[in-house]
Formats: structure tokens, sequence, C-alpha cells
């Protein structure tokens, strides 16, 4: 059976996602003078977030790109977009607000999540350097245990618990590494509500806790959920996420996987958008 790439203006979404992806390695280009440059090819990925089918993939990922696809599409199309999920990332919200200022945009849980995460890591290894001068090493209980500090707090068992306290009271006696871990277990629970009165309870809490912890990596946490408070907010009302997207852009990477490895952008594209299209026909 042929497979026919619709119009994307003929496509009622109703809810879009955003998110980018490497469309190759990393290479370097040395420039007239002698010196290198660092280049990263990098692409965006617009889904239906409804269908999951991938309706248009262009080169870079900053605000002009989105906007540029955006600005292409018909008014009536852009007037029916009511939510976009991205990740937090402020080029893709200035072109969002720009070209579809109707739109409420939605943050993506997991991202907030990975940011949090990286968060913990960051003290982690700056309380590894304190302590003993050095980076982290596997007799190190917190460098052992840099897995398990990232796990959710619901999923541990009570082997993992007393693991957990054994990191906490051996390797950091000054409550850092503690503190960072509430704050990062305060995040998923705000995240966990189901209500806005209920997500504003959660963040106040998690304030007072970063207050507490008093550390630069919380304090820009902090700042940056803040910043994004407003997404939160429709994420929390609304439930749209980046799932699909990414379970787009895993797909792509096993498109690239087989091909091993396109040079051709313009044929990577065809191939995702039909490779998209089967899927959604089936």
């Amino acid at each position: 059976m042929a497979v026919l790439l619709p119009a994307v203006d003929e496509v009622a979404v109703r809810r879009l996602g955003i998110d980018e992806h490497r469309y190759r390695s990393v290479r370097w280009f040395r420039e007239p003078d002698g010196s290198w440059r660092r280049f990263e090819p990098w692409m965006t990925t617009f889904v239906d977030l409804d269908t999951g089918s991938v309706l248009g993939v262009v080169d870079g990922r900053d605000s002009r790109c989105v906007g540029d696809w955006l600005k292409v599409r018909d008014e009536t199309w852009r007037e029916r977009v009511e939510v976009v999920a991205i990740d937090p990332s402020a080029a893709f919200r200035k072109a969002i607000a720009t070209n579809l200022p109707a739109a409420a945009v939605s943050v993506d849980a997991f991202h907030l999540v990975q940011l949090a995460n990286q968060m913990l890591t960051a003290v982690r290894q700056r309380r590894a350097r304190e302590v003993h001068d050095r980076r982290g090493r596997s007799c190190d209980p917190a460098w052992a245990n840099r897995r398990l500090l990232l796990r959710a707090a619901d999923t541990l068992s009570t082997r993992a618990w007393a693991r957990l306290e054994h990191v906490f009271a051996r390797d950091d006696p000054s409550g850092q590494l503690e503190w960072a871990w509430a704050v990062k277990e305060h995040l998923r629970m705000l995240l966990a509500t189901a209500s806005l009165t209920d997500a504003a309870e959660a963040m106040q809490t998690l304030r007072a806790v970063a207050a507490v912890a008093a550390m630069p990596e919380t304090d820009r946490l902090v700042a940056t959920l803040e910043a994004w408070w407003p997404a939160i907010e429709v994420l929390i009302v609304t439930g749209v996420t980046n799932a699909r997207t990414e379970a787009a852009n895993t797909t792509i990477k096993n498109i690239k996987r087989t091909a091993r490895g396109f040079r051709n952008e313009n044929n990577y594209r065809a191939r995702i958008l039909l490779t998209s299209a089967g899927k959604t026909a089936a």
C-alpha cells in the first residue's frame, strides 16, 4: 500500500510537541586563521501529540528555525493549536509566543526531573572535591551509590533506604547532599500534584527546603522552576508532555542506526516523515 504524506496545514493539530535531536555526530572544522570550530548538526522535530505523527523536521534548534516553520503554517492551523509541549528551552518558548500567541506552553516533566538530578549530581561532585580533594571513586559511598541517589524515593526498598542513609551519614556529614536530595524529591512531589492549589503549596515547600539548603545549585534550580512556573501550571492542568515527541526521537535514532547514518539531510528528513506516516496509517 502506498503511503502519502498529508499536507501539514490539513492536519488538525490541537497539541503540538517540539524537541531537538542530533542529526550527525559532532564535527570540527578548521578556520582560515588556523583555529578549530566545533559544529553540532541539530534538527528540531514537530509532532502531533494526539497521534504521534511527525509533522516536520527542520535544521537547527533555535527560535529562528522553529519560528520559520510555524510562520508558514496556515492561520487556521495556528489558531487551532491549544497546547505546545517543549523542554525548558527559552528559544522554543520565544518562537511559540511570537507565532502561536493563543497556545499555552507546557514544560515536559521528565526534563524538569532531569534538571533536579543534574543539580544533585553537581552537589555530589562538588562535595567530593571539597572533602577528598579529588573526583569521586568507587570507595566513596556517594560515588558507589550515585544511581541510587537519583532514584525516586517511592521506589526504594528497605535495603535501598538503608544504603541511602549510610551514604548521607558517611560521605557527607555536612548534610548538603541530603538537602539536595530532598529538593529533588520535593520537585517530584510537586509534579505529581493534581491541582494548581496543591502545586502552589508544593512549590512553597520546595522553596523553604531550598532556602534551608542554601546552596548555589539548589538556588539555580528554584530560579529555573520559578521562570517556568506558568508552563508548569499548564502541565499540571492539562497533563500534556513530550512523551510522544521523545518516542518519535527514539524512532529517528533507530532509522539512523538501520541506515548506518545519513549524509544527505533531505533523504534523512524524507525517511523520518515516511516512516511516521506509515506508522500512523497502520
